[in-house]
């Protein structure tokens, strides 16, 4: 016959769960910053080895690939033609240490790399740290187009503002926009398209449609119904916002499309 587990032998395992999952946490953010750390700095090498003039003299616009070639062997991965091209960029264009975030991983900082724009790079910069982005969410809101939306929202101060503060978009004034543009429905061009046309090609591209709307949209459901004052309704498309803590409620309209096919 099994003996009952005493109360305390509980409390010990979940003592030791926790401080092995927190230790976990610990030994990986730690990782973490030792590697960004590392690769900043042998981007800094590289850089400072070029300003020297060296390069030219010794290896010219062979440099990265004989160095690439040489630490392969000596290391395996890590050092190919693409990866050390990656650092030296990663040190132009955070010259200073002091300002490299260390709570961002390594990938977050290559997704970042590919940014040209220094602002538009700050805001997701910052967006990533405020809203605790992931790898994939970074990209995903890029590839959304996230910063480009509110930039056609507001005025360049006020982006400007927004890239330099440590801030979520929590209010409707920051992702509500005038317009939508639905060209990824591939629609064919005709004079006009029925409701029913549009909801259903918005729901069969579904995801494309999420991007379109902006950060922080639920699907829920189409032709959802509900009842207001003893009288029910049937909603075209409703959609949750988990940002605002709203529901958001969309009912098409008939009218005349263009070819890319835009609605307000």
């Amino acid at each position: 016959m099994n003996k009952p587990v005493p109360e305390k032998y509980g409390k010990l395992l979940d003592q030791i769960s926790n401080t092995f999952v927190q230790g976990q946490a610990k030994t990986l953010k730690a990782i973490n910053t030792g590697l960004v750390m590392t690769y900043w700095q042998i981007g800094q090498h590289l850089v400072e080895f070029e300003q020297q003039g060296q390069a030219n003299a010794e290896y010219g616009q062979q440099l990265l690939t004989s160095i690439s070639k040489e630490l392969k062997l000596k290391h395996g991965k890590g050092f190919s033609v693409s990866n050390l091209q990656r650092f030296r960029q990663f040190y132009l264009l955070n010259p200073n240490h002091a300002t490299v975030s260390h709570n961002l991983s390594w990938s977050h900082h290559v997704e970042l790399l590919k940014i040209s724009n220094e602002t538009e790079r700050s805001f997701y910069t910052k967006q990533a740290l405020a809203a605790n982005w992931s790898v994939r969410e970074l990209k995903r809101q890029k590839d959304s187009g996230l910063f480009l939306r509110l930039a056609a929202s507001k005025n360049k101060a006020e982006i400007l503002a927004l890239a330099n503060r440590d801030v979520l978009i929590t209010k409707p004034e920051d992702i509500q926009r005038d317009s939508y543009v639905f060209e990824f429905l591939n629609l064919p061009e005709r004079g006009s398209y029925s409701e029913r046309d549009l909801e259903t090609a918005l729901c069969e591209h579904l995801e494309h449609f999420l991007l379109e709307l902006g950060k922080g949209f639920t699907f829920v459901g189409r032709q959802y119904r509900i009842t207001l004052n003893n009288t029910h309704y049937k909603v075209d498309l409703v959609f949750y916002h988990r940002i605002l803590r709203c529901f958001v409620l969309i009912d098409l309209k008939s009218m005349m499309l263009n070819t890319k096919t835009s609605a307000r």
